[in-house]
């Protein structure tokens, strides 16, 4: 009998990628709101300032995961790069992530690590390849 979550097992690759997609697209709003200031209302970042090259940093490793190209690689680095701005940009305002405005940081950073170790899943660049990086 085929249930529900046993045709969810099917789609698991698929869903592996769709999560990495989603993810890095989300992920880029942040580099474009640091880069253009789109979207928000602050303006983009100072050239050459220390969020306009976390921004760069960001819109790179984006773009990457998006097309699953050196996608593992990419997502670790964006992992730790999640870890540094909770700690150095949230936890000093309050313990609790619900408080300090972290939660997003928390999630990015432990979604791009499993997508480090899993890997970028079918629909990518790198499965399309072979790469020993996928």
């Amino acid at each position: 009998m085929h249930t529900f979550f046993s045709r969810l097992d099917d789609l698991r690759p698929q869903l592996l990628s769709i999560l990495r997609i989603v993810t890095a697209l989300l992920y880029l709003e942040h580099a474009t709101m640091k880069l253009i200031g789109f979207p928000g209302e602050r303006g983009p970042a100072p050239l050459f300032s220390g969020f306009w090259f976390i921004g760069v940093l960001e819109a790179v490793g984006s773009i990457l995961v998006i097309l699953g190209l050196y996608s593992r690689p990419a997502a670790f680095v964006l992992s730790g790069e999640m870890a540094i701005a909770y700690w150095y940009a949230h936890f000093p305002h309050s313990a609790y992530p619900l408080l300090n405005g972290g939660e997003s940081a928390i999630l990015f950073c432990f979604v791009y690590l499993y997508l480090a170790a899993a890997g970028p899943g079918p629909w990518s660049l790198d499965a399309a390849r072979n790469s020993p990086l996928a």
